[in-house]
């Protein structure tokens, strides 16, 4: 791994300038329009200059709300070109496709993952039809995908044989087929159709043979309109957990920047609502971010089971808004101290 020189840098910046998306760029500045009464005269040099200065894509620019920020408070946040940056220095390419094809992950990883599931490349219809027996409903994964795209819950009765449905998994590229995972009723109360996930975010620090898993932060992401998924862009939302607590600290926050006091679906208050085996959650993504050490920083998604925390995948891109949303960080001090105290490498 080599440093994120100059030239990297100016790279990455001419790979964001060249994948601007106009109309997306206009909506942006439109909504900080809207928010800082500024006009797009204003807004748009000074998105400009976050890009250059900072590292700030137009939605950072917006999301962070930046536009109601001076300069000491803006280079404290991490943003879209210090997330690579991190992702650069921290994370071994070569020890990437663990996290990026399931068939790999599950592999790797099965004993934190508390349930059955099978590897579809290389699988036969006897191996299929032993997996299968007695099961009704099994959840089948693309073995490269994120965001929850792509993910299906099929129902063995529409399938006449084991070879017609491993025939549908390898013709649709799926990379797992696994049991549908049981959640805990207290997060079934919150948003009862999908698997309300919590990510966590861990970092290796120390020297090499001596490394620390610590804990960036952890949020919970919950479905929303009846859909069976969580994530943000198929219109989930997130929430802030308290580490100590296991409590949710803050407002619910969508993809489409809406903040939200209460469940749209369920009314359930959010603030508050206690998040059970958080500790738990968090000490289990401790221990699987040592089982590969060129990979020091990671996003985990968890299920709370009725009977502890079993982790769903790994992320060697974790989400670096999480925790930055304007509600939660009235101060105005990003995530960029702390990555700075603990990583001697910033």
């Amino acid at each position: 791994m080599g440093d994120f020189n100059v030239m990297s840098w100016s790279r990455y910046l001419l790979r964001v300038f060249t994948g601007v998306r106009p109309r997306a760029m206009w909506e942006c500045l439109s909504q900080a329009r809207e928010k800082s009464g500024k006009s797009r005269a204003v807004l748009f040099p000074d998105m400009l200059w976050c890009l250059m200065r900072y590292g700030a894509g137009y939605h950072d620019y917006l999301m962070f709300q930046f536009f109601n920020m001076d300069g000491a408070h803006r280079k404290t946040y991490v943003t879209r070109l210090k997330n690579k940056r991190l992702v650069t220095l921290m994370n071994d390419p070569a020890a990437a496709p663990a996290f990026d094809r399931k068939s790999l992950f599950y592999t790797k990883f099965r004993e934190y993952l508390g349930r059955d599931f099978m590897v579809v490349p290389g699988a036969a219809s006897g191996q299929l039809e032993q997996f299968a027996a007695g099961k009704e409903k099994l959840f089948a994964k693309p073995d490269v995908g994120e965001s929850g795209k792509g993910i299906q819950l099929l129902n063995l009765a529409d399938f006449a044989s084991a070879h017609e449905l491993l025939s549908y998994l390898k013709a649709h590229d799926f990379g797992v087929v696994e049991d549908p995972l049981e959640q805990h009723p207290d997060l079934a109360r919150l948003y009862p159709h999908s698997a309300n996930t919590l990510r966590i975010v861990t970092l290796l620090t120390g020297e090499p043979g001596q490394r620390q898993a610590q804990c960036v932060y952890a949020v919970i992401k919950t479905g929303c309109g009846g859909k069976f998924v969580d994530n943000l862009e198929s219109g989930g939302l997130f929430c802030p957990i308290d580490q100590e607590t296991g409590t949710i600290c803050g407002p619910g926050h969508t993809s489409d920047l809406r903040v939200l006091d209460r469940h749209p679906d369920t009314g359930v208050e959010l603030r508050g609502f206690a998040v059970p085996y958080v500790k738990e959650a968090i000490q289990l993504c401790q221990r699987a971010a040592l089982v590969e050490p060129r990979m020091r920083y990671l996003g985990w998604d968890v299920c709370i089971t009725p009977t502890g925390p079993v982790i769903v995948e790994g992320n060697d891109y974790p989400g670096y808004d999480f925790w930055q949303q304007p509600e939660h960080t009235p101060d105005r001090i990003g995530l960029w101290p702390y990555y700075k105290k603990v990583l001697p490498e910033l």
